[in-house]
């Protein structure tokens, strides 16, 4: 709206108040987020829900007083917890200007109990401190069927219900081992650290700390030194499940692994049952079939073993030896045939050699000689073919004790069907009346099965 006449010169410019309000508006818009300090009065909730409340201060004896909204949708998120008449708070938000009635008012985006903003500088210097020394970067690995699970919390909160309630559902009766302890108020850091310090000394293979979502103030005890280092100093893994999926405490920033609930603590830690059942049928039938398949091979081999030339007609061993030991005396009879008429060869050359000598007189008086090398050199052919007689006696009988027919020459005899070529082995499945031929070391005869005789004990 514009101003209904030109201002005179060297006089202010004449604003409507709508003009007026909206330039305070933007003046105050251009200060930005601001944090004020103060104490909750006139605090009041009309039917709307947003949320109405002063704050207000004394100086030098003056009070001062502050409008303030939440707006509804904002509440939520305002505060971890409801604002009380009296409360000194931090109020973080933006300034804002109601034209109709030309006043102001701070719009609170977050209120935060008075001292909160101390202890939260405290708590990033302490993250600083921590981080420098690295105790947010080492990390154990969590066991995958841990033998025996510490718990961290208060028996009577519903963490630890959810934890159990979890647990039931992924292995029901795993082993667990409670620590009780309060979670929140006035000691319960030291509480919670001693429980830490407890458990790991008692044997369990992880231990979970765990409670269920609060306010700032509810949790704090989590982002306690004494809680981070008995995190730090536990020997086995250490799983922080505290508050909602949106809390962030120290304690997270140090463990071995952060759960964003305590039924994600459960889900970490306490293993699927039947998934692991399930995995190990699987590995079960992997079993039995590598079994079958390794006796369907071994079976194979043995029916190709059992259709082999050894086992289904070892009478072929002997017919092979017999060739081999009748080679080996052809063998021994043409070297010993050999070596005579070497021998007759040199005789006879000598005696040609003393003939073509010629003189009579020579002759006489080299015959004496002669008779002496003649028997010089008998002898030794007398005695290789001594020798040889020896060995070829020796190989003889060795050949006939080979002989299947020196078995025959022993009382034994060898019995076949008619017309057969396997001999016989037993008289189980033979015939009455059936016409068999037997072959003694000399001759041959057949007869007639009447049937089998009844051993006698020798």
């Amino acid at each position: 709206m514009q101003s209904l006449m030109p201002s005179e010169p060297g006089l202010p410019e004449i604003l409507s108040v709508t003009e007026l309000n909206g330039r305070i508006k933007d003046e105050l818009s251009s200060l930005g987020r601001l944090a004020v300090e103060g104490e909750i009065a006139g605090l009041r909730r009309p039917a709307s829900g947003h949320l109405y409340f002063n704050l207000k201060d004394r100086s030098a004896g003056v009070e001062s007083v502050l409008g303030c909204v939440i707006w509804r949708s904002q509440l939520s998120r305002a505060s971890k917890q409801p604002l009380e008449e009296g409360q000194s708070v931090i109020a973080h938000g933006k300034l804002d200007v109601y034209g109709p009635r030309g006043s102001y008012s701070l719009v609170v985006e977050r209120a935060e109990p008075r001292g909160m903003g101390a202890l939260l500088e405290q708590l990033e210097k302490l993250k600083h401190e921590l981080s420098q020394k690295g105790w947010f970067d080492e990390r154990q690995p969590l066991p995958r069927f841990p033998r025996l699970v510490g718990v961290v919390t208060s028996r009577d909160g519903a963490a630890f219900q959810d934890f159990l309630r979890t647990r039931s559902m992924r292995w029901p009766g795993y082993p667990v081992r409670l620590v009780h302890t309060p979670v929140q108020g006035p000691g319960a850091a030291e509480r919670i650290a001693a429980a830490i310090a407890a458990l790991d000394a008692s044997g369990v293979a992880v231990i979970v700390v765990t409670r269920g979502g609060g306010s700032l103030e509810d949790l704090w005890c989590f982002n306690e030194r004494v809680v981070a280092e008995a995190i730090w100093k536990a020997s086995v893994p250490v799983v922080s499940g505290v508050g909602h999926e949106t809390d962030s405490t120290l304690a997270d920033l140090v463990a071995d692994h952060r759960a964003h609930t305590p039924t994600d603590a459960a889900q970490t830690v306490i293993p699927l049952q039947r998934e692991l059942m399930e995995k190990c049928e699987r590995q079960f039938n992997y079993l039995l079939a590598a079994v079958d398949e390794n006796l369907a091979r071994r079976s194979e081999r043995v029916e190709r073993a059992a259709d082999s030339r050894v086992l289904a007609h070892p009478d072929w061993i002997l017919g092979d030896r017999e060739g081999a030991l009748a080679g080996l005396g052809e063998r021994l009879s043409l070297s010993a045939r050999r070596q005579v008429g070497g021998a007759e060869d040199s005789l006879q050359h000598a005696l040609r050699v003393m003939k073509a000598l010629g003189p009579a007189a020579r002759l006489s008086a080299e015959t004496n000689q002669l008779a002496a090398l003649s028997e010089r050199l008998a002898r030794p052919c007398r005695e290789h073919l001594s020798s040889i007689e020896a060995r070829l006696d020796l190989d003889a009988r060795q050949l006939e004790a080979l002989s299947p027919y020196a078995v025959l020459g022993r009382g034994y005899s060898i019995t076949r069907l008619v017309g057969a070529a396997e001999p016989l082995t037993e008289v189980e499945g033979l015939k009455t009346g059936v016409r068999l031929e037997t072959r003694l070391a000399k001759g041959r005869f057949e007869s007639t099965f009447e049937g089998p005789v009844a051993e006698e004990d020798s």
